[in-house]
């Protein structure tokens, strides 16, 4: 691990207790820290996270899609939450980011994207970090970024304020991968029911080769439940541009994207969770990942049009820290 890696104990035990994630579930901040720990050394494979062509691809699609292509390339950004660092990493690999430093409350996730940062040969730095205290100076970075962090925050308004202060006069942020109140709700309960139909049906003696081993199921289920704790927040569009400005943001806005494209991907990634690995073949990994490529099209060339963005499963955030004023 990194010197630059600072702020908490050690990461606890991966194969947490019961009674340790019982224990959790009072404190959503140690919920966080247990909970990404545990994750963090199968949290690439488990999202499909790359650092090739497909998620540079996606992750400057994603950036571009709410921020636009000005500005480019930022001289310094931070990832907030960064977890393995797919976000940050990537944007660097397309060419948006020139130096980067990675922050999350997780210390085991702080060492895997330091990881992978220093395979991919990218100038990353990282620290342990409460996203309610950055630990960096006022006026440090030029962008600000973060994918699926902000649900997780206790206070979502003043870890904004924090992101505002650490950036520089003018400075953009970027926040994407939140749920939406409406496609959290419409996720959770087709996984629900995908996990079900799937460890019932493979009881079946002859599906029985279909079937993970019943600890490495148990030992999901308690990640589910975890993970219950720790994701804290939906999203209604509106009223996140609205925490933005509250904060002190300038120039907010709110995008959103995917509708049939998660109407498809939660039950295909909660299948992928309850089968052994050994039954993912090359040809259904393609299946899938081709399927989702379609369905995002569909999404941001026709539904985007005509349905409410409050439906879209996805809500991406940017707003800019206003410049200093001039003196007479």
């Amino acid at each position: 691990m990194s010197d630059d890696v600072r702020g908490l104990d050690p990461a606890p035990n991966p194969h947490a207790s019961a009674d340790e994630v019982q224990a959790a579930y009072a404190d959503p901040k140690l919920a966080n820290v247990l909970y990404h720990d545990w994750e963090a050394g199968t949290y690439d494979e488990k999202w499909s996270i790359s650092y090739d062509e497909r998620c540079i691809d996606y992750a400057t699609d994603v950036f571009t899609a709410v921020a636009g292509e000005s500005d480019r390339p930022y001289p310094t950004a931070m990832e907030l939450g960064s977890g393995t660092g797919f976000f940050l990493l990537n944007l660097m690999q397309g060419g948006v980011i020139k130096k980067g430093s990675v922050t999350d409350l997780s210390p085991g996730m702080v060492e895997v994207a330091l990881r992978n940062a220093e395979q991919l040969g990218l100038d990353v730095d990282g620290r342990v970090a409460d996203a309610e205290r950055i630990p960096y100076e006022d006026d440090s970075f030029d962008l600000v970024i973060g994918h699926a962090v902000l649900h997780h925050i206790p206070d979502v308004e003043a870890s904004l304020r924090e992101v505002l202060r650490v950036l520089k006069p003018g400075g953009r942020f970027v926040f994407a991968g939140e749920p939406t109140k409406v496609g959290d709700f419409y996720a959770r309960r087709l996984g629900q029911l995908t996990w079900w139909l799937t460890t019932t049906v493979t009881k079946l003696p002859a599906l029985s080769g279909w079937r993970r081993p019943q600890a490495e199921l148990d030992e999901s289920s308690r990640a589910a439940a975890l993970e219950a704790v720790v994701d804290l927040h939906t999203f209604d569009p509106s009223d996140l541009e609205r925490t933005a400005l509250s904060a002190g943001a300038a120039d907010v806005r709110a995008v959103t994207d995917e509708f049939s494209a998660a109407l498809a991907g939660w039950p295909i990634r909660t299948f992928e969770a309850a089968v052994p690995d050994e039954k993912l073949t090359l040809k259904w990994r393609l299946f899938a990942y081709k399927l989702w490529l379609r369905l995002s099209a569909v999404d941001k060339k026709l539904l985007s049009r005509v349905l409410p963005r409050e439906l879209f499963y996805n809500v991406m955030i940017t707003g800019t820290k206003p410049p200093e004023p001039v003196e007479p």
